[in-house]
């Protein structure tokens, strides 16, 4: 017996959303590249506190756009900074 139609089918946003996947993505700069920026220091907050959520969280390399080596050395830097007390921990 075959499954309905009508429960095998999904719903419209998700079909959607599939045929989306074979699309490039639409190129948007990198932000450190784009200011020149070379050097990630842990004692410049106001360029880390662009890269941490309104929640503390680190944002991911798909929303900001920077390169692995860039989100590692943001990473540290953020990381080194919370321990330094120049930016607050990550609320839970």
């Amino acid at each position: 017996m075959s499954p309905s139609p009508a429960s095998s089918s999904s719903s419209p946003s998700r079909s959607a959303r599939r045929s989306d996947r074979g699309k490039p993505l639409k190129s948007r700069p990198n932000p450190l590249d784009q200011a020149g920026i070379t050097y990630i220091d842990y004692k410049d907050t106001d360029l880390l506190r662009k890269f941490i959520s309104d929640r503390g969280k680190i944002r991911s390399r798909r929303v900001t756009r920077v390169t692995v080596r860039q989100q590692r050395q943001l990473a540290k830097a953020i990381k080194n900074a919370r321990e330094m007390a120049l930016l607050p921990p990550a609320s839970r």
